[in-house]
């Protein structure tokens, strides 16, 4: 037998994905090219290790036991390359972390310097909801998560990054007076939620329940992109986090509306599990951004406080 290590990468994500096209896609390839890739790699074994059946690519038993192997090979050739980069003086291995999703407009600008420093740095970033974030956290599946409501059912470490502000916003097909309007307007407002398990879905329902609000439910949507968009378009109003609508309401495109007690404040947290033993990678990481925060929040966020 004579596979290749790149055999093996593109063999494994077919197996993880269980789709030539998704895999192409992961891997930045053509989809022909993974297709040829998984040809060659086969004609090595006399047991087959994929199965077609209508359109739908399945992994055999077979399969399953090489994409589990390859796995494990990657990882060890992973291994000898960051300790490689360990004798050269060289910071190497992965850095593991979940966010939510709105929190994809704070999380790069705490990692810019870091990976630059440390080229050998090979990062794993997942972007998803609260509930899958908090739950590959307990599962300590990553070294560090960025969250805006703490989990409560964990034990857990945190450093305060940034404050997190969250106002009503709509398009500017309406135009509301400048003074900070009642609560009450939240009765008559076509209302867009985010999907349930989503920390700004959380504070909403937090807030309604506050001050109890009758609120017209319009429709839920599962990303913040898709909200912004549905409020672009008129379909409704909701409330966001400043972070994720700089552009928008710099273009004009939407509008923060002025209401009594806003904006709901809270604050960005990077989490982890307290008695979670860190890789040199995660250590490395926790002291830069301890050391760096305040430089970085003043560089990247000092636009916030045109926002009161």
């Amino acid at each position: 037998m004579n596979y290749t290590l790149n055999q093996l990468a593109v063999f494994l994500k077919i197996a993880q994905t269980k789709s030539v096209t998704k895999a192409a896609e992961e891997l930045n390839l053509t989809q022909p090219a993974v297709s040829i890739q998984l040809r060659n790699f086969q004609q090595q074994f006399d047991i087959p290790l994929t199965e077609v059946i209508g359109r739908k690519i399945f992994i055999t038993d077979f399969g399953k036991e090489i994409a589990q192997a390859a796995e494990s090979i990657l990882n060890e050739v992973k291994a000898i390359n960051h300790k490689s980069s360990a004798y050269k003086g060289q910071l190497g291995g992965r850095l593991k972390l979940s966010v939510v999703s709105t929190a994809k407009y704070v999380m790069p600008y705490f990692l810019t310097g870091f990976l630059k420093q440390h080229e050998e740095v090979e990062l794993l970033l997942d972007v998803t909801n609260k509930a899958k974030v908090i739950e590959s956290l307990e599962r300590n599946e990553v070294d560090f998560s960025l969250v805006s409501v703490l989990p409560n059912q964990l034990d857990i470490d945190k450093v305060d990054l940034i404050t997190n502000k969250l106002y009503l916003v709509g398009n500017r097909d309406r135009k509301f007076p400048n003074k900070p309007q009642d609560k009450s307007i939240f009765n008559e407002l076509p209302f867009i939620y985010r999907e349930q398990g989503s920390g700004t879905r959380y504070v909403i329902e937090q807030f309604i329940e506050r001050n109890q609000l009758k609120v017209k439910k319009k429709m839920e949507l599962t990303s913040n992109e898709a909200v912004k968009q549905a409020i672009i378009a008129g379909l409704g109003y909701s409330i966001m986090p400043l972070i994720g609508i700089r552009s928008e309401l710099t273009n004009g495109e939407l509008q923060i509306i002025p209401v009594k007690g806003f904006p709901i404040k809270s604050t960005w947290h990077l989490i982890w599990l307290r008695k979670k033993r860190f890789s040199p990678v995660a250590f490395q990481f926790l002291n830069y951004i301890k050391s760096e925060k305040s430089k970085i929040i003043k560089e990247r966020f000092e636009w916030f406080e045109q926002y009161p």
